[in-house]
């Protein structure tokens, strides 16, 4: 007998479909599906909470300097004429980043394998490039998701799946999976 459900697919249309599905549970903390995708998806879902979980404070702030271009008061560079040629102007900014120790990159390497990337479209440009933004999923899990579960004692239940019943279709057994 097999680790996982095949869900009567092929093996690239199933991690496709699984990928799909939990980057979308974690995204938006709930998710309806079949009894069986469920349960798949709550094994993966899980399994990266708790990498989450287990390597969120694992990092260093480190001081960096870096050359930004000056801005004016609309946000533009400002620019000046050196030699008869229009010059950006530099400054040498110092700033504290985030550097992420050994394990914590690879956790996120290994985050990267599941999740999909994410654009957020406001409802108002829907349909349009503009103002639409990326997500870093692995943020997301990191910042939001992994010091929401940090404080319980337990490891794993940070999802729940409740039945609703039968599709009208076909009769598969339709649930609800949500984050707790």
């Amino acid at each position: 007998m097999s680790g996982y459900r095949k869900l009567s697919r092929t093996s690239d249309q199933r991690k496709a479909l699984l990928k799909n599905q939990v980057t979308a549970l974690l995204y938006r903390g709930k998710i309806v599906t079949t009894e069986a995708k469920a349960k798949e998806v709550r094994k993966i879902a899980e399994g990266l909470i708790a990498m989450a979980i287990r390597e969120k404070d694992n990092f260093e702030m480190a001081t960096v300097t870096v050359k930004a271009a000056r801005k004016d008061a609309d946000g533009k560079r400002v620019k000046e004429v050196v030699d008869g040629k229009k010059v950006t102007v530099y400054d040498e900014v110092t700033k504290e980043v985030k550097k992420d120790k050994a394990s914590k990159l690879h956790a996120r390497r290994q985050m990267l394998k599941v999740l999909v990337p994410v654009t957020e479209v406001p409802t108002e440009a829907a349909g349009r490039k503009r103002n639409t933004k990326k997500i870093d999923m692995t943020n997301v899990l990191f910042d939001e998701i992994a010091p929401k579960y940090a404080g319980t004692k337990h490891n794993g239940g940070y999802t729940r799946i409740v039945k609703l019943g039968q599709r009208r279709g076909d009769g598969a057994p339709i649930c609800v999976l949500e984050l707790v």
